[in-house]
């Protein structure tokens, strides 16, 4: 019983490290956005602060709720005797899928920066995304993309 115990705790942290950070990447491109033109203006970092970016609601899938209960229910089966086992049982279910969901929502946070740009033309904007490459102030970037859709790479 120990083993699969172990198995099933195996199975599930490597679950939680399937969520897919990349899209908050400067350096990612979706699908859709490949072999389209996209405006480019240029500008200086004025600021620069990192942040924490919480996937939404699309990427719970469940699996961290549901294999916390499984391994909670496991654990928990092993005290207890009679309908005490039932209750320790259950008690462990409860526990695990608590633990689990918070599991999974960690495993959708992503280390990102909040980056100030002034653009050449004197407007400021802020851009949210990934932390993968660094950026000082006083740095010429490039602006990518419009509106919802905009990236900063270095220049």
């Amino acid at each position: 019983m120990k083993r699969y115990l172990a198995v099933a705790a195996l199975g599930l942290l490597t679950l939680g490290g399937c969520a897919n950070s990349d899209i908050y990447s400067g350096n990612t491109y979706t699908g859709d956005q490949a072999k389209t033109a996209r405006s480019v203006s240029y500008g200086t970092v004025t600021g620069v602060r990192p942040v924490t970016i919480q996937a939404g609601n699309a990427n719970d899938t469940g699996l961290g709720s549901i294999g916390g209960a499984v391994i909670g229910g496991l654990l928990g089966n092993q005290f207890g005797g009679g309908s005490g086992r039932v209750l320790t049982t259950a008690a462990g279910a409860l526990g695990g899928t608590v633990a689990g969901t918070k599991i999974e929502q960690n495993a959708n946070q992503v280390d990102a920066y909040e980056i100030q740009v002034q653009r050449d033309d004197g407007q400021n904007v802020v851009v949210v995304q990934k932390a993968d490459t660094p950026y000082q102030v006083g740095q010429r970037v490039r602006l990518i993309g419009s509106g919802n859709d905009l990236s900063v790479a270095p220049q």
